[in-house]
């Protein structure tokens, strides 16, 4: 006959299997899905991160081209070739001025329709070696019919179209070169006259692409609306004879999804970008599984373990267990809700303080996790400091709390942009641009030690000074033309030369509604900077 303890043991040891059991298989789904959650995420703000930088590319060159298409139409005032001769020249001014601060501009021209005029063939000016541009014998278009849309089609289309539009990348007339061009249609009293343009080089947008990279094996490619690839890492696209779709028929209108490539599963993440192509981010399923399956597996092993020293110390201390497993239950629960830091106290040196210490160790490698896929998330890989994506986190809770505060908050924002880094880059290479940009930015992190510091773009940082490096401003800016001017002169080459250009402002109530006024109108002061800085080189 079995005694009441012995079924008591029992079926206090039952319950407690199942309770593991359970709870264990909870752990199980919560991390899985965390992982997957937190992948998706990862990959959405890597994918958004770089559609911010290329969107903000292709923009600038279609500013460029607007603004010049803006003076072209407001300086036309006749058809004449006298009159076409002085446009042109005028025209030629302002291109040069706008093409030198867009990063990438392989040529840039204005040509004029043959039956506007025989004689005023427009320009068009090249930039091959990277040491500025110079102009090229245009292409004689009346050697075409320009209603055929496949030869010349960075003329031929936006005539045909009669709007601006991006072309796919294409071989440049006469210099055997990889392109991808905006164009604008110009027209004088609604009769077409010719066409602004500017091609940039496809290596450069490749280059982009090629920084956007995640885990061991992830990378970014780019395809059209069509799906048809216009740049990949693992494929050379300049090289096929023709077109071919995103790989293993990649959806590429939906936002996250999965194929496979070259026999790997892979999830992906689309986005459009403003010119009407999409990027993708890609990484293996494997890598994003791997780090939860191992957080899995060691469950399996700590419940097992678990179960093993529930038997044994509900057999000799069953009275003593209770309390400790509300506990770990009351714990559980609030980590499932995300309260990471919630911990258990019992100081017993037996089984259960095992179970314990192995618990709190599990919560804080999974706290610490979660913390490097932020930190992940928000660093610039490059420098170290906080990316584009912290400081719109950092600047849009600042904006909550003047919302919800009657008190006017004090600060100001520096903006920081690296002079002469695209000639360090094109004449000593990318990697001294690196040093060029890592060298600015210790300078930046010495000066400004107690405020937070931002990477914003390629070659811009940005410093919000708060509490006491927002009351000695002032001299912390003394202080950094002097250590600018000091790591200058003692620098041995030209990629440890810094030369910063700089503009802060403060808020204040009366002028900024927000925060991004405020930061618009530290930009503003950093390029009034730049143009200072410049007009004293050519000055002086």
């Amino acid at each position: 006959m079995n005694s009441i303890r012995t079924k008591t043991t029992l079926l206090t040891v039952c319950v407690l299997v199942v309770a593991i059991v359970i709870v264990t298989a909870l752990g199980v789904v919560a991390i899985r899905n965390i992982g997957d959650s937190s992948s998706r995420q990862l990959l959405l703000l890597l994918c958004e991160s770089g559609q911010k930088d290329l969107d903000s590319y292709f923009e600038s060159v279609e500013q460029s081209v607007e603004m010049v298409s803006a003076y072209v139409t407001s300086d036309l005032d006749g058809l004449k070739d006298e009159q076409l001769a002085g446009h042109l020249s005028r025209v030629r001014g302002i291109f040069s001025k706008l093409t030198y601060k867009t990063n990438g501009v392989k040529t840039y021209y204005y040509r004029i329709d043959p039956s506007i005029s025989e004689t005023e063939k427009g320009f068009w000016y090249v930039n091959m070696d990277g040491e500025g541009f110079e102009e090229h014998e245009p292409t004689d278009i009346s050697l075409y019919d320009t209603k055929d849309t496949s030869h010349l089609v960075w003329f031929t289309v936006p005539k045909a179209t009669g709007s601006s539009i991006w072309l796919p990348p294409y071989i440049t007339d006469n210099l055997d070169v990889r392109v991808i061009s905006y164009n604008m249609p110009v027209y004088w009293n609604d009769r077409f006259v010719g066409v602004i343009g500017i091609e940039i080089d496809y290596s450069t947008m490749a280059e982009q692409v090629d920084h956007i990279s995640l885990y061991d094996n992830g990378y970014a490619f780019i395809n059209d609306a069509e799906g048809n690839l216009i740049y990949h890492p693992r494929i050379d696209v300049p090289s096929l004879a023709e077109p071919i779709k995103s790989p293993d028929g990649l959806p590429s209108d939906n936002l996250f999804f999965r194929y496979t490539f070259d026999g790997v599963e892979k999830q992906g993440v689309c986005l459009p970008l403003s010119n009407g192509m999409r990027l993708n981010v890609a990484v293996p399923v494997s890598e994003i599984n791997a780090l939860w399956q191992r957080w899995i597996n060691q469950i399996f092993i700590i419940a097992i373990v678990l179960i093993v020293v529930a038997i044994f110390v509900t057999m000799r201390f069953s009275d003593r267990i209770t309390k400790p497993l509300r506990k770990l239950t009351e714990v559980a629960e609030k980590i499932n809700d995300g309260d990471y830091d919630s911990r258990l106290d019992y100081g017993g040196n037996d089984e259960v303080g095992v179970l314990t210490n192995t618990f709190n160790r599990l919560t804080a490698h999974l706290k610490t996790y979660i913390t490097d896929l932020n930190n992940l998330a928000y660093a610039d890989a490059l420098t170290s400091v906080h990316n584009k994506g912290a400081f719109d986190l950092y600047t849009a809770r600042m904006q909550t709390e003047m919302d919800v505060s009657d008190e006017k908050p004090e600060f100001a924002i520096c903006i920081f942009d690296c002079n002469n880094l695209k000639t360090v880059n094109d004449q000593n290479g990318h990697d001294k641009g690196d040093i060029y940009l890592k060298t600015t930015c210790e300078l930046i992190c010495d000066v400004f030690d107690h405020s937070p510091v931002f990477r914003i773009g390629g070659d811009e940082f940005a410093v919000i000074l708060q509490n006491v490096d927002y009351k000695n401003r002032d001299a912390l800016l003394n202080r950094f033309d002097k250590a600018e001017l000091e790591r200058r002169s003692e620098a041995e080459v030209s990629w440890e030369q810094v030369d910063v250009a700089k503009g802060m402002a403060v808020y204040d109530p009366e002028l900024d509604e927000n925060v991004n006024d405020v930061v618009r109108r530290a930009d503003r002061a950093m390029y009034e900077n730049k143009w200072a800085h410049k007009n004293r080189r050519v000055g002086g």
